[in-house]
């Protein structure tokens, strides 16, 4: 057991696997202040541990992933006081998206506003298929903002576009269609296919998944030129692991 707090908890078991999930969030897993807190914290920590083979984030229950961030505090918000509550949630989104490992995450029911930029910044995301995804901000007065910015190069700019000014939300066949989940299960289904997702990167290299994740993320600023050229010393020191000595001799092995 890692860290346990009134609203997060992480959990990681013998082969790698790490799970962290929100509690005591309400019964949609709404995100305040003390939540993005903890949940920061608890990601922070297992990205220090190298034994992490890939992390799972989840919330509490079947009804949702997170519906979003608290409008109890977000009513009683001025300016000054707005930023640092968004800047919260923008440091949560990021110790996701920059976690060393793969970040699966399990989406069953609604998954809103803040909710919904947290999952974006993982880098697989199963629904249920009674999963909901909406960006409803305008209809509360406040425009989508931080991690919501992943989203037109995720599913193209007129897609985001439709969430992000209508707020109308989208169901989980059209959020696969999109390219927004990358796979949709019957609800009962759901634990067995995020551990299935989990499970594949245990029987990996682990220096290689991370490595492949950082490449990833540097493509996303790189020039594709630039991009094309700085992996190929990023292959080179692949060998240095001896993980595809390993891997490779075991596949040739296999072949005879």
């Amino acid at each position: 057991m890692g860290v346990i707090s009134e609203h997060a908890t992480s959990e990681l078991d013998a082969d790698g696997v790490a799970t962290v999930t929100i509690k005591n969030a309400k019964a949609l897993n709404i995100v305040n202040t003390a939540v993005i807190k903890a949940v920061t914290a608890a990601v922070a920590e297992l990205a220090d541990r190298p034994e992490v083979r890939v992390l799972v984030l989840r919330g509490t229950g079947e009804r949702a992933f997170i519906g979003g961030a608290d409008i109890n505090e977000m009513a009683a918000l001025d300016r000054r006081s707005a930023e640092v509550f968004i800047n919260g949630l923008r440091g949560m989104c990021e110790v996701v998206r920059s976690f060393p490992a793969p970040v699966v995450a399990r989406i069953p029911g609604w998954c809103l506003g803040g909710g919904l930029e947290v999952a974006v910044a993982c880098d697989l995301r199963i629904c249920g298929s009674d999963a909901r995804f909406g960006m409803p901000e305008v209809a509360v007065g406040i425009p989508s903002v931080i991690h919501a910015a992943l989203l037109p190069r995720l599913i193209g700019t007129g897609r985001a576009s439709w969430l992000m000014l209508t707020g109308e939300h989208i169901d989980a066949a059209t959020a696969l269609s999109w390219g927004l989940v990358h796979e949709v299960c019957e609800p009962a289904d759901l634990d067995d296919a995020v551990t299935r997702a989990a499970r594949r990167f245990v029987e990996y290299g682990p220096a290689v998944v991370r490595q492949q994740k950082k490449l990833l993320r540097s493509w996303e600023d790189l020039p594709i030129d630039q991009a094309i050229a700085d992996s190929v010393a990023e292959f080179g020191a692949a060998f240095d692991t001896g993980e595809p000595q390993r891997f490779m001799a075991d596949f040739l092995n296999r072949k005879r």
